[in-house]
This record gives C-alpha cells, structure tokens and sequence, in this order.
C-alpha cells in the first residue's frame, strides 16, 4: 500500500467552520502532533508518532492548533507549529521525543499514523508560506480550524486555501526487438551515487494529466509514449504535491536526455531490477527508491506484472 494515502481521520469538514465546536474539541482527550521545521515528534528512536495532551501543550498559543480530523472514538487530532516557539518552551515536552524528519523513517513508520503525520506536516508548511494575503498584500490569519486563511484587509477578505500541486510520475516500458520488456528510468546528478527513479514532473495550466506524462517522457528523454494509463495516486506534501501515477509504452527505443532536467535515463530489465540495491545503501552500485514513494510503487507494479 502507498505510504501517506491511508488517512483514518473523519476531517470533520463542514464541523470545523464552527468555532465553538472546534474549542469544544480541545479537551482534555485530544491529541496533539508538534511539528518544528517541518520536523515532526517522534518517540525516541523510534517510528512512532508522539502525540501529546492538551495539559502539555496549554502553555502554548493553541488557537494556532490545526484540526487533522477526528479518529473512530471522536477524539479530535490537532497540529501545532512550533517553529518560533522558545526552546525553553518545548524542551520540558520533549521527555523521550524527538523531532524526526518523517521522510528519513518512511516505510517504518505504520500507515495510517504516517497520514496523518505527513498531513500536519503539509498543513504548517503551507501556514508558514502563506501568511499574506496574495491580492494586497495584508496579513493572513488562520480560520476554519486551519484549512483557510483569511485576509485581514477588511475591503479584500480574500480567502485562500491549502495547495495541492498536481505532478504526474510514471514508469514507461517497452518490449525490444529481443522479446524483453524494459523500463525507463531517470536519475538527476543531486540524488545519491546510483539511484534510479521513474520520470515525473508538474502539470502545466491548461493539461491534462495524460498531456503532462506524455510532455514530460519527451521533454526529459526524448521519448514519445502512447497507452497512457493511470495507476494510483499518492499525497506528497513534501511540501505540497499529489502524485499522480501512471504507466505508458514507448514508441521508440532512443533516449535522448535532456541534462537540464536529468543527469542519465537508461532502459532496464527485470532481471537488471532484481540486482539493484536499496537507495540508502552505500557505494556506487545501482538503486531503486525509496520504499516510501509511488515511485517505487510503480516499479514493483510493473515487476509483477
């Protein structure tokens, strides 16, 4: 199953607009998840998510508390942002937590509370990066419980709203004059030594997904494709995309890299995949990805096929 795509929270979303129900949901049995640049709070050394309670977290400022959604029992999950918050302030939370870049734990991390943790994650981000208003320039403030931010400007009032940045990612195959079937993957020059991924890239205004999977195979390899199919999809909000993941065939056998947008493309059998090492292992020897992306899901898709 892809990693971050199993949210188990009721996000209450019509509820939340209320700001009485909302005060009421921050009790004493609500949970809540700090985040510090764009870390989040972890148990110590380990990949379980720390969550505190309202008598924890109270010396804070909560009105800045993010509601994630409430769990099968009503209790309500809350996100905080404690990026400027005094360190003298957050150490006494800290016994046996830490702050954890979700990604470095990935796949350890159980599906659901990985969810919800990468959903507080984009939720802060996206407060931290949009505190003025886009139209006049006026300071945002948070409302709706965190998935708004409206302007301050009393003749603008405009309301803006979490971004999601689509991008699509696919693997691309094609079965060579040899009788076997092989894959297209890419690799830029800053990922580490040997890692191959899937190409992938945003969507442009005005195109449709399959227009960007087609557009992004020839800008970046030279490669047309035909049979677009799409496969899954998976939250990103690494800072703020969905993956939209698909698989194609190629027309022709040519790559032709473009090195602004790679540093290699290469074609790759099954049988080449299965001798390929995981992407944190050292040295220079040939990776897959990470196990937590939908690229490597579209991957292991294909190798079962």
């Amino acid at each position: 199953m892809l990693n971050y795509s199993q949210m188990p929270l009721d996000r209450a979303s019509n509820r939340r607009k209320d700001p009485k129900w909302l005060k009421a949901q921050m009790n004493s049995q609500s949970r809540w998840l700090l985040v510090n640049n764009n870390q989040s709070l972890f148990v110590k050394d380990s990949p379980e998510v720390c969550y505190l309670r309202l008598s924890q977290v109270d010396h804070l400022d909560l009105s800045k508390g993010i509601l994630l959604g409430l769990d099968d029992d009503d209790v309500a999950h809350f996100a905080l942002d404690v990026s400027h918050v005094p360190d003298s302030l957050i150490e006494p939370m800290l016994n046996g937590a830490e702050f954890v870049d979700i990604r470095k734990l990935g796949p350890q991390v159980e599906l659901k509370q990985g969810s919800i943790a990468a959903l507080a994650r984009g939720l802060c981000f996206w407060h931290a990066t949009h505190r003025f208003c886009g139209r006049c320039g006026h300071e945002n403030n948070m409302v709706e419980a965190g998935h708004s931010r409206l302007c301050e400007n009393q003749t603008c009032q405009h309301q803006t709203f979490p971004r999601t940045d689509p991008a699509v990612i696919m693997i691309v195959t094609k079965t060579f004059s040899d009788g076997v079937e092989r894959c297209l993957l890419g690799r830029q020059a800053s990922w580490p030594d040997g890692v191959y991924s899937t190409l992938a890239g945003f969507v442009d205004p005005g195109e449709t997904l399959e227009q960007a999977v087609a557009r992004e195979v020839m800008e970046e390899a030279g490669v047309a494709v035909t049979d677009i199919q799409y496969i899954a999809s998976q939250p990103w909000p690494f800072p703020s995309s969905i993956m939209f993941g698909f698989m194609a065939t190629a027309v022709s056998e040519d790559i032709q890299v473009d090195k602004d947008e790679l540093d290699d493309a290469r074609w790759f059998s099954r049988a080449e995949l299965n001798e390929f090492g995981q992407w944190h292992e050292q040295g220079s020897h040939l990776k897959l990805t990470r196990q937590d992306s939908i690229s490597r899901f579209l991957v292991e898709h294909w190798r079962n096929l």
